[in-house]
């Protein structure tokens, strides 16, 4: 009996001894028998073609413009010096979402190329291949076939498109490159238990976090990881070292979720779902996007907005689908671990937008490509391993893999290629977007924001802006865009008031809409008060509102007496914001009416260029200034050339540099060559052809055509002392 038990004991555990070794001839040794089987040699020219081919895939989005909220992530002017810098990681409102890796990746960037588009583009794609390569390095350290045929296709998927094309969505490519870099570290510790290895992974897993915060979910992920290579989680071995891991995630994490209500507006009526409905809402989303993944098709950059509604019984069956799968997957993990642990990877990495959390975005859709841009790795890496080793059984040796490759990297690579082309510019992004879903407010209305600031589309951004007003009419926002459109229009400002007004209705504390109702206001006879009413109700919302304040002290500047007011106002708004360009003009305006702060009002118009050096405007301001000043005449011309040099078409500028040039000596020809260019540009200007016309007088023999330009003055405008000149010059002719 005692042999016989002992043999009972010993036959499980070998039994259990064979179980592991197949399974590790499944996992390992098949794996570097397929994956040696490659088109190309191995090293750096596998390398150098993962690379070469995202470049090929992307070139369409590589001379893309700016598109939607780039422009609030690329470093806007007041954050581009080293105290921008410090700002970027100690003021909470400084950046549009606080990732200080992110912004100071994006900071060191504008150092190096400034507003050139190209080279954020270039970034993020060095990104993205780098996180292929990654990917590669991971799959090989776990002895997963395929691994490279993993990489490239997480290289050339078109789902990851939109976080590739999309500059601002550089925090998904850079918090990727951490991310996976954590990952790759954190294995190599738990095979030698080093320090300086842990110590190495948990830094780039902080510095992932920094980031971006999806990435959050990593330590579930190696544990995960872990239970797929032993069948188990180990816990004294495999916990404790990531707990702190937990903890730093679950802190940032909740952190990101206060800041977006906080500072982004991630609540309110859009985003108030019940639990049921965030149940189905999590039920639903990882089938999207696993659908997405295995069958590319329509892609696009904002998807329909999900009614979420618990009443209809079909879409109980998502999340119903979902434990089923959960359950197969875990009965199949008896003989394989692989599939139910890529499910976990997939569904876990993806938490954060399940919907539990509120999400800015989810106010438009619930759901977005680049949501899922690491998530995406849970179902790649298991699934080519798969196809790796079923291409190895079916046609043994390069042959397979070749066949593999190509029926699955081509389509891939030209999806993408079409894919980034939509990214070029905001028209092209938002009309195809359109063309798919055609009911999304937003995307009509940034449509409407992106055709609004072209030359001649006017009337298409309104119609535009109209369609999002009524697709969503509870939206103030739609309204207000509306509004501004409607006050750009000959005639339309009576609707652009009703607009703003709606706007106010459906938000009574929407700075914006009083801000922009008060510059409405303005513009239309004896409504100053009103206008002034308006923004000091923007400025009790928003104590801090730096263009209410700038409004405020244009409206107060016309008032009699009201100077004072006005300039306190400019620098209300430059006490807030220092980089405000247009405060400091007006600024520089209302000192030029002072008397004896001239060099105040040229101190302010200067620190308006350095901020802007492109504003016509301002140049030609400081050059009226400088005119006054005794000795400054060279630097008024100065001005005025530079003004012409931005906008050569605008009558005062030349009239003003013809009349500066005038007082020089030698300059009259000059001078008259600046009158007559304003006359082309305005043939109507009396000024011009009077100051023509006192230049031509000062040469004898050129009285003829001094009279004749005094003369079109008189028929433009009636003036008892140029006819007494014209008689006068007459006389002297006789």
């Amino acid at each position: 009996m005692g042999m016989r038990r002992g043999r009972a004991k010993e036959r499980p555990a070998g039994a259990s001894e064979r179980r592991r070794t197949r399974l590790g001839q499944r996992n390992q040794a098949p794996l570097r028998k397929v994956d040696s089987a490659t088109i190309v040699p191995r090293g750096a020219g596998m390398w150098a073609l993962m690379l070469s081919a995202t470049l090929f895939a992307y070139l369409p989005a590589l001379h893309g413009g700016l598109l939607w909220d780039d422009s609030s992530h690329v470093t806007r002017p007041g954050l581009q010096s080293l105290h921008g810098l410090w700002r970027i990681w100690s003021d909470l409102g400084a950046t549009q979402q606080y990732y200080p890796l992110l912004h100071t990746a994006f900071w060191l960037e504008h150092r190096t190329w400034g507003d050139a588009v190209l080279g954020y583009h270039l970034a993020n794609l060095a990104l993205h291949a780098l996180s292929a390569c990654l990917v590669v390095m991971i799959a090989r350290r776990l002895s997963l076939p395929g691994a490279w045929l993993a990489g490239f296709v997480f290289a050339l998927h078109p789902v990851c498109v939109e976080a590739v094309a999309w500059i601002s969505e550089q925090k998904s490519a850079l918090s990727g490159v951490f991310y996976l870099a954590a990952a790759l570290t954190y294995l190599h510790f738990d095979r030698t238990r080093r320090k300086s290895q842990y110590f190495m992974a948990l830094g780039l897993f902080v510095l992932a976090l920094m980031s971006k915060t999806v990435t959050a979910t990593l330590p579930a992920a190696l544990l995960v990881v872990f239970w797929w290579q032993r069948g188990r989680i180990e816990w004294k071995r495999d916990l404790p070292p990531l707990l702190p891991w937990f903890a730093v995630g679950a802190s940032a994490g909740l952190f990101t979720a206060w800041v977006e209500r906080t500072f982004i507006g991630a609540e309110g009526a859009d985003f108030a779902l019940t639990l049921p409905r965030r149940l189905l809402l999590a039920g639903r989303v990882p089938w999207f996007y696993a659908g997405k993944l295995l069958w590319p098709s329509n892609l696009m950059f904002s998807y329909p907005h999900w009614k979420i509604d618990p009443r209809q019984w079909w879409q109980s069956l998502f999340p119903l689908g979902l434990v089923v799968l959960a359950a197969a997957l875990g009965l199949l993990a008896r003989r394989n671990r692989g599939p139910l642990a890529g499910f976990l990877i997939f569904a876990g990495t993806l938490f954060p937008v399940l919907g539990f959390l509120n999400v800015f975005p989810f106010r438009y859709s619930y759901v977005a490509d680049h949501f899922q841009y690491l998530a995406s790795l849970g179902i790649i890496v298991p699934a080519t391993s798969g196809l790796m080793a079923a291409a190895g059984r079916i046609a043994p040796g390069k042959t397979g893999t070749i066949a593999l490759a190509v029926l699955l990297l081509v389509p891939l690579g030209l999806l993408t290629w079409r894919q980034s082309g939509v990214y070029r510019d905001e028209e092209t992004l938002y009309r195809e977007t359109l063309a798919r879903n055609p009911d999304s407010f937003f995307v009509h209305n940034d449509l409407g924001a992106a055709l609004f600031l072209m030359p001649g589309r006017l009337l298409e951004a309104t119609a535009e802006f109209e369609a999002a007003a009524r697709l969503k009419p509870d939206s103030p926002e739609a309204h207000q865009n509306l509004a501004n459109a409607l006050a750009a229009l000959p005639d339309r400002l009576p609707d652009a008031i009703a607009q703003y007004r709606e706007a106010l209705r459906l938000k009574p504390d929407f700075a914006d809409a009083h801000d922009n109702l008060g510059n409405a206001l303005a513009a239309l006879p004896g409504r100053l008060p009103d206008a002034i009413a308006e923004y000091q109700a923007a400025l009790r919302i928003e104590p801090d509102f730096a263009v209410a304040h700038d409004n405020l002290g244009n409206a107060l500047a016309k008032l009699p007496g009201r100077l004072a007011d006005a300039i306190a106002e400019y620098q209300a708004a430059l006490r807030v914001k220092p980089d405000f360009a247009e405060a400091h003009s007006n600024l520089g305006n209302a000192w030029s009416q002072t008397p004896g702060r001239l060099p105040d009002a040229i101190a302010e118009y200067q620190a308006a260029l350095r901020i802007r050096p492109d504003i016509a405007v301002v140049h030609f301001n400081l050059g009226n200034t400088f005119s006054e000043m005794p000795g400054r005449l060279p630097d008024a011309i100065a001005e005025y050339r530079a003004a012409l040099g931005i906008d050569p078409d605008v009558v005062e500028v030349h009239n003003n540099l013809g009349y500066a040039l005038s007082r020089t000596p030698g300059g009259l020809p000059a001078a008259i060559a600046e009158f007559r260019a304003a006359l082309r540009i305005n043939p109507d200007s009396a000024n011009a052809h009077l100051n023509l016309g006192n230049a031509l007088a000062q040469i004898p023999s050129r009285l003829p055509e001094a009279i004749a330009e005094y003369e079109a003055v008189l028929r433009i405008q009636p003036d008892p002392e140029v006819r007494r000149i014209v008689e006068r010059l007459r006389a002297g002719r006789r």
